[in-house]
């Protein structure tokens, strides 16, 4: 099956990409399954057919709002005059609210929605608001845009509602993974380990290992490199600290072993991440989209 990956053009090069579907091109209206490596939220303002998202099958009756999650297996089913824009963006995107990333998740489990009346109408103001920032690229447009994309994400998840019922798990291991959880959301010093997390969370690491395993599908030592390797983005991408100083951030004592660790969780090097040519080395080809009308 495709996956596809994001390539936004020069001179912006942000993860991030907003339009109609005919300028975003013609992967925005892919009749064929495949993946992303990155979000969609798509606006569907007009059109016939179906989307098919995972084991679901959605009949056109715009306005509606979606959310494509990475990973999630999507296609247009019989789409004709399909209308509306298109918004996308890497998990990068999000360094500023990292809560999203939550919202988003539990968004994509319930990707369909119809918004009416005044909440269609403030969903089109705000996503025109977007593309005019992006296509602009006034000075601090980067930070506008994620506090635009934020909103969004907050409004839809207003907008979808409770969730379905699930039941809480309970006990001891519930009640580890939780804390485990809670100790990674502050990174520092006592989170970069197991032995130091088990330790704070007051249980041997054979037990946290096998609890949070069992408990949420990943072990402790996965949870800890996604932590710290989302800190080091963070800090490489907000602050002036040299790759020392960032690898000294996030717990390595060996800027080159940091570089090797970082390397292997991103595929790209920090300088590398840093320059923003890490957003750029992938397949899904946005037309340029900014500083000038858009390209279909």
């Amino acid at each position: 099956m495709p996956v596809h990956r994001l390539q936004v053009p020069a001179p912006l090069q942000l993860p991030f990409a907003i339009g109609s579907f005919d300028a975003v091109g013609p992967l925005s209206r892919a009749a064929f399954p495949h993946r992303h490596t990155f979000y969609e939220i798509v606006f569907v303002t007009g059109g016939r057919g179906a989307h098919v998202i995972d084991l679901s099958r959605w009949e056109l009756r715009p306005p509606h709002l979606c959310f494509v999650n990475p990973g999630q297996v999507h296609h247009w089913e019989n789409a004709t005059g399909l209308h509306g824009q298109v918004i996308l963006f890497t998990e990068d995107f999000l360094l500023d609210h990292p809560g999203d990333r939550e919202l988003l998740r539990v968004l994509g489990e319930r990707p369909w929605f119809s918004p009416a009346g005044a909440d269609a109408s403030a969903f089109a103001r705000l996503i025109a608001d977007m593309e005019h920032e992006h296509r602009t690229g006034q000075e601090g447009f980067a930070s506008v845009l994620r506090a635009y994309l934020h909103v969004l994400v907050v409004r839809a998840f207003r907008l979808a509602g409770p969730a379905p019922e699930r039941p809480e798990p309970s006990g001891r291991p519930a009640q580890v993974t939780r804390d485990f959880v809670r100790l990674l959301a502050r990174p520092g010093p006592e989170a970069w380990t197991v032995g130091a997390c088990a330790a704070r969370v007051g249980v041997s690491v054979g037990y946290l290992n096998d609890t949070v395993k069992r408990t949420t599908g990943r072990t402790p030592g996965q949870w800890i490199r996604q932590t710290r390797t989302h800190e080091a983005k963070r800090l490489l991408v907000r602050t002036d600290l040299t790759v020392r100083q960032v690898a000294a951030g996030v717990g390595f004592a060996d800027p080159a072993y940091f570089c090797r660790f970082f390397r292997r969780e991103t595929g790209i090097s920090p300088g590398a991440f840093r320059r923003g040519s890490g957003a750029m080395h992938h397949d899904y080809r946005v037309p340029s989209l900014a500083h000038g009308e858009p390209q279909a």
